[in-house]
């Protein structure tokens, strides 16, 4: 196990947020769809399942930004041979997804009317309640919250909640097991276990 990333490896640091990221986006669509599916509105049961959701939107952000520091200041592993085309694919769905992993955190939190309780630890306040809110939207824009939050709202449900986040996940899925099974190189295993190949 390296603390650095290898030409040949992610170091355990790389794998950590990667795999710990994965994770949350899991958690933040089991919380939302428990609410959904599962509680009534304006009950206790809803509340903890939004607050889950929200808590665990909050880590992402926190995780995305030490993995993008990270990614700064640490070269990547070579990469494996393949064509002009698949390398491009690979560069642009890498950026898609960071895209994603910084927009769907961002525009949740300020789509949201409520108080995020962290974990039920300490409440981090609504974007609403910020002095940025302030200058920015209601001073600089001319707009209320609830003018504001519906196009925000739309983006981080509708266009990446609904279905956006779910092709990106199944791409990078994908092309992660065509490396392992159909081309037989080291992608996959360089953000797992490592080994020879």
């Amino acid at each position: 196990m390296s603390i650095k990333n290898t030409a040949r490896d992610y170091s355990t640091i790389a794998k950590w947020l990667h795999w710990g990221t994965a994770l949350l986006f899991l958690a933040a669509y089991v919380s939302v769809y428990y609410r959904q599916w599962f509680t009534e509105a304006k009950t206790p049961q809803n509340w903890t399942a939004l607050q889950l959701h929200l808590s665990i939107g909050m880590s992402i952000a926190v995780i995305v930004a030490l993995r993008i520091i990270w990614r700064w200041l640490h070269a990547t592993p070579a990469a494996e041979p393949g064509t002009h085309i698949e390398h491009l694919a690979a560069h642009l769905g890498h950026y898609a997804l960071y895209a994603v992993m910084i927009i769907a955190p961002l525009t949740g939190y300020m789509g949201t009317g409520v108080d995020t309780e962290f974990f039920f630890l300490f409440d981090i306040p609504k974007f609403e309640s910020t002095a940025l809110f302030t200058a920015l939207v209601e001073q600089g824009m001319g707009l209320s919250f609830n003018e504001f939050e519906m196009p925000i709202d739309f983006i981080h449900k509708e266009v990446l909640g609904a279905w956006l986040i779910w092709i990106l996940i199944l791409g990078h899925a994908l092309a992660a097991l065509y490396h392992h099974f159909i081309k037989r190189d080291r992608t996959l295993l360089k953000m797992t276990l490592g080994g020879e190949r």
